[in-house]
């Protein structure tokens, strides 16, 4: 019990200090100050041995307490400036502005540093837009011409065919993007292409501009080209709703040319993919890798004459559950090594890789079949960024208040009349949340990878005509899908990796549609806190999100793409 006493002797002169001389005289005499001081000494001098004072745990953290109490009124966080907020949370202190920007070794204040306890439930911040337009839209100087900016060129500058260019006109396309800056004249040349850029870039027209041009160009070289069509172009996306929009995108470019272009789809039988076959070959074809690992075993196409292949979506084309199909269908092509293998009567296909993130382990399988150094990169400067243009907000919430939450949400963005995504991580969470919803009576549809071919036909087109303004759907909606109407991206499962994040993220604010947009994501659970709380870091510091090649090269089980090819 020595301890104890040793430990209110202690408190008891700890608070004598505290105090100041005249209220202590009037409360304590001189000589009770004498006698406590003696006793303390006599302590430390009784014995040889030092004396250790514990203090109770309950003392020190309440010690504690009245310390951080005392420092708050008096310190303030340097991370507000005048003008625009960047981070806009519940708690004004954590606020930090757009002209605020933090030192090499200075460690961020986290809005959600405490949101693991359930006592922070109803806390949220906010990720501000700090630009109107996409960054793939500005005006920047083009790293590969040192005169006018991107935004003052047209299509022309490429020179490219003029129906091609009225095509694009006629759909109200003038100006290309920065990544189509880059990406179309090193196609044109015929090299090898690593295209990684964020969403909505306008990727998929960086790649089927210079193709259909040089497919439209060898016809007219080709004294016999009406004897016998093969296939001269092949783009392989993971989801058969990809490979219908991509599709009409080639179809729309290549019209006026009368360049045929078919789809082959996954989810369906041999026969499905055998008759889109029957009336010969096409110019390009658009396929998931199941559907073309079918058509090649039943020899309805071949490739020898092929002179483009695509593979679009890297991310996930280059994952586990697709990189034993993909190295398949790359054994039966020969894939150029070499810039002078691209040109002459003879030759290997060229090949594109595109996606909006970098396949960390994309040398692996390319090593297999191409020199890797005559591919070029072409790398977005916001590639792994936070989009800029994009509000962005993360909401506390129990798991039994999210439907209320997202009913809230829903009401809110209805007299917009802006599609509305919301994305579940499984494809129960997707039925039993449409059920609520009807219940509610919102009218909304549902897209996700345990549906049968005949049903998940049209969904997506119905969303994209305004049949209906809400889609919920799994991450299968997430790659690649033209969603130029959506202003409202709903993170009702919070995604489980930073990659599926961007890429939900990016079904807003893209090049060409309307600008705003905003991504609301309910956070429930403590591993969806520590990936907030990396998202949260990287907007303060303003830098790429951490880990992204690693998670890449992680397989997607979570995902539902390669329920397509079964």
């Amino acid at each position: 019990m020595q301890s104890v006493k040793v430990g209110r002797c202690v408190f008891l002169a700890f608070k004598l200090s505290r105090v100041t001389r005249s209220s202590y005289s009037s409360r304590v005499g001189s000589g009770q100050i004498a006698s406590i001081s003696a006793g303390l000494r006599g302590m430390t001098t009784a014995s040889s041995q030092p004396v250790v004072i514990r203090i109770p745990r309950r003392m020190q953290e309440r010690i504690e307490n009245i310390k951080q109490m005392q420092s708050k009124k008096f310190d303030k966080l340097p991370t507000v400036k005048p003008g625009r907020l960047l981070i806009k949370s519940k708690n004004p202190q954590l606020n930090q502005s757009v002209g605020y920007t933090l030192g090499k070794f200075e460690q961020p204040v986290l809005t959600s540093k405490g949101w693991k306890s359930n006592k922070a439930s109803g806390d949220y911040f906010s990720i501000n837009s700090i630009q109107n337009a996409p960054p793939s839209v500005l005006k920047q100087k083009d790293r590969g011409d040192d005169s006018a900016s991107t935004s003052q060129k047209t299509f022309n500058y490429f020179n490219i065919c003029p129906e091609l260019v009225k095509t694009l006109q006629s759909q109200n396309i003038i100006h290309p993007t920065t990544v189509q800056m880059q990406t179309i004249p090193k196609i044109l040349n015929g090299r090898n292409i690593l295209c990684a850029a964020e969403t909505g870039s306008g990727k998929t027209l960086a790649y089927l501009l210079p193709i259909i041009h040089r497919l439209q160009a060898d016809r007219q070289e080709e004294p016999f080209a009406d004897t016998e069509r093969n296939i001269r172009a092949v783009v392989i996306v993971p989801s058969r709703e990809l490979a219908e929009q991509v599709t009409s995108v080639a179809r729309s470019v290549s019209k006026p040319f009368g360049l045929v272009v078919k789809v082959a789809g996954g989810g369906r039988g041999v026969g499905n993919i055998k008759a889109a076959f029957t009336h010969g070959q096409p110019d390009v074809l658009v396929a998931t890798p199941g559907a073309l690992l079918k058509a090649l075993w039943k020899h309805f196409i071949n490739l020898n004459e092929l002179n483009f292949l695509v593979i679009d979506e890297a991310d996930t084309m280059f994952d586990e559950s697709f990189a034993g199909m993909l190295e398949n269908i790359l054994s039966h092509t020969e894939v150029a090594s070499r810039l002078s293998e691209t040109v002459g009567l003879v030759r290997k296909a060229q090949l594109v890789v595109v996606g909006a993130t970098f396949p960390g382990g994309i040398g692996e399988v390319l090593g297999k079949v191409t020199d890797l150094a005559s591919m070029v990169t072409v790398k977005s400067r916001m590639l792994h960024h936070l989009m800029p243009h994009v509000k962005q907000t993360f909401l506390r919430v129990k798991g039994a208040d999210k439907i209320l939450e997202l009913n809230q949400a829903l009401k809110k963005a209805e007299v917009e009349h802006k599609g509305i995504l919301v994305f579940c991580n499984s494809a129960s969470t997707v039925n039993w949340l449409g059920y609520s919803l009807e219940e509610m009576s919102v009218r909304h549809m549902r897209l996700q990878g345990e549906m049968p071919a005949t049903m998940r036909e049209g969904i997506f087109k119905n969303f994209q005509k305004g049949n209906v303004d809400v889609l919920i759907c799994t991450d299968i909606a997430s790659r690649g899908l033209d969603t130029q109407r959506v202003g409202l991206i709903v993170n009702y499962d919070f995604p489980e990796t930073h990659t599926d994040y961007i890429h939900r993220a990016g079904r807003v604010g893209r090049a060409g549609g309307s600008e705003g947009g905003e991504v609301l994501s309910f956070v429930t659970h403590p591993w969806d806190v520590e990936l907030v709380q990396r998202i949260e870091t990287a907007a303060r510091r303003r830098t790429t999100l951490p880990g992204m090649e690693s998670e890449i090269q992680k397989p997607s089980h979570k995902t539902d793409f390669h329920k397509d090819e079964k």
